[in-house]
């Protein structure tokens, strides 16, 4: 029984046909398709610096932008980069591209924007204005904020209200997270709101 089974496997695997196709055999040549996302590379044109870029980038350490002898460009980490494609997206100047997201974004007339959301724990907050002086935002707009002083206008983007931290200007957040950083028991939590939006040709 045994050999009578060998005997079919040999018979079977010297049919010159078989043997034909085990020798010649080729595997189809290896093409990057088209919806590939490699790491993000520069279009050659000129960045301005909006960082936006960073803050958008979802893994730490991925990117950055720094200035050359040349002007701004962003430096993409590739131990760091996931290859997501977001830079890409949310980048005004289109100074980065990645496989075909670049082509589609300009295609469909969306884009990314990117708004800052501040949360302030009251329970948490004991009122030492700590937000309000290290916010670079509010020492740009009132001089003497960034001395410690109070302030002379009431459009700042936080301040101190009441024995609490308030946030007025929302709106004027870029996104630093120095109020986050210097609130001394963690009562501030900046978070980025994303969204996609399309243009309206009128």
């Amino acid at each position: 029984m045994m050999a009578s089974s060998f005997l079919w496997y040999l018979v079977e695997f010297i049919r010159p046909s078989w043997v034909r196709k085990f020798f010649t055999v080729r595997t189809a040549p290896l093409l990057t398709p088209p919806y590939f996302r490699g790491f993000p590379e520069p279009t050659g044109k000129a960045c301005t610096r909006a960082l936006r870029c960073m803050m958008v980038c979802p893994a730490p350490g991925a990117i950055d932008v720094v200035k050359e002898a040349d002007g701004w460009h962003p430096r993409i980490h590739r131990g760091h980069c996931i290859r997501c494609g977001l830079c890409v997206e949310a980048c005004p100047n289109g100074v980065l591209s990645s496989g075909r997201v670049l082509e589609s974004v300009t295609a469909s007339g969306t884009a990314l924007t990117l708004t800052f959301r501040i949360d302030v724990d009251t329970v948490s907050c004991m009122g030492c204005g700590n937000c309000a002086v290290a916010c670079p935002v509010n020492r740009g707009l009132d001089p003497q904020m960034a001395y410690g002083g109070r302030a002379s206008r009431d459009d700042l983007l936080l301040c101190v209200v009441e024995g609490k931290c308030k946030v007025v200007r929302e709106d004027r957040c870029n996104g630093c997270k120095t109020c986050e950083d210097h609130c001394p028991n963690g009562a501030i939590r900046v978070d980025r709101v994303l969204q996609a939006v399309q243009a309206v040709s009128l």
